[in-house]
């Protein structure tokens, strides 16, 4: 006789603030799955609420409470909220977190910006939503994106980073509060260190990893150093990482938007997916859709008044 799923805490959360009758679509939905809400816990009203279910794998709670926000928005009938669905008992707040960089972190796809800068956008931005949405194989879409830049001048990079990248809402406050409660903060990025390392330092995290653009004569050379920064490297970081700190793998937490992070998200503790293309959404462990990052400290449990504001 198999073993009762274990009880799960589902975070419902939204920064326009959750109703009561929100919390209880949610509660009736996850009932008429079969599962049992044995608590309702306001981990930081009206914001962010917990239900601790029994009954339920965590797949089927996840799609019982999703469809329930989906279906409230939808109809008018209440504010659209997040559901992050989480064994309970194990380490809520994570010791790890690593991040995406383009279209997680930041709003943008680095890349396809450059792209813009020499005329070649439409080209090199279908090439890339292929690549996110794991139709193509990574490191051979990059180096021909890469390669269709060669000549355009390096310069032009500082001159991205000024008018093009803006970080994603919540970036700062997410990665100030996590490394204040003592979390180690990776960035990890199939893009380039050109963007990596300033966006690192404006958001604060710890360490960054991505590729490196080779220049010559003060131009793109059209080319990249290798090894490539792809989904295994990006699993392998988490991993590496992990074990360097000494945690336990559900002390871990990881966040990306395309199918080069979906390894990265099944091999941390929580994976969520951000906003993210649909296989990436369906690997992950959940699916922020609504909010913006400080959704991922809802998720740990850690409320308004402990949130570091970046």
């Amino acid at each position: 006789m198999s073993a009762a799923p274990a009880s799960l805490i589902i975070t419902l959360c939204s920064p326009e603030g959750l109703s009561q009758a929100d919390v209880a679509a949610a509660s009736e939905a996850l009932h008429a799955a079969g599962g049992y809400v044995s608590a309702d816990v306001a981990l930081d009203p009206p914001f962010a609420t917990d239900l601790v279910v029994r009954g339920l794998s965590a797949a089927a709670a996840r799609v019982a409470a999703e469809s329930a926000a989906s279906a409230r928005s939808a109809a008018g009938n209440g504010i659209a909220f997040d559901a992050i669905v989480q064994p309970a008992g194990g380490p809520r707040r994570k010791g790890l977190l690593v991040a995406d960089m383009d279209s997680t972190m930041i709003g943008q796809e680095c890349i396809d910006e450059l792209a813009d800068f020499a005329g070649k956008k439409a080209e090199i931005s279908a090439i890339t939503e292929r690549a996110m949405q794991g139709e193509l194989d990574f490191a051979e879409a990059l180096k021909a994106r890469v390669a269709a830049l060669a000549g355009l001048d390096a310069g032009t990079i500082a001159h991205c980073l000024e008018e093009r990248i803006t970080l994603t809402p919540g970036a700062t406050t997410l990665i100030a509060t996590m490394r204040a409660l003592g979390a180690k903060t990776v960035l990890i990025s199939g893009g380039f260190t050109a963007f990596t390392q300033p966006i690192a330092g404006r958001i604060g995290f710890d360490l960054q990893i991505a590729n490196v653009l080779h220049i010559a004569d003060g131009k793109l050379a059209g080319t990249v150093a290798l090894p490539i920064v792809d989904s295994a490297v990006k699993r392998a970081t988490l991993m590496a990482e992990r074990d360097l700190l000494g945690l336990a793998p559900a002390a871990t937490l990881a966040v990306g938007d395309g199918a080069n992070d979906i390894p990265m998200l099944e091999a941390a503790g929580l994976g969520i997916a951000y906003h993210a293309k649909p296989r990436a959404a369906e690997a992950a462990d959940a699916a922020v859709r609504f909010g913006d990052l400080t959704t991922l400290l809802w998720a740990q449990g850690v409320a308004r008044s402990e949130w570091v504001v970046g």
